[in-house]
């Protein structure tokens, strides 16, 4: 499941991942300037929350 998502968020350019040639294998994932710029959004989505939570 986590596999899925994260390559879907890859898909949309929300996210990119980086591999390591390791052993063990070893990725990072970061956000992209798309993914960046949803930042504003979820952190409003998130004070709307805490103000409106029981």
């Amino acid at each position: 499941m986590l596999d899925s998502t994260l390559k879907e968020l890859e898909a949309d350019d929300l996210i990119k991942r980086k591999e390591y040639n390791q052993l063990p294998l070893k990725v990072e994932y970061s956000l992209t300037k798309r993914g960046k710029s949803l930042i504003p959004l979820l952190d409003g989505l998130c004070a709307w929350g805490e103000k409106h939570k029981s």
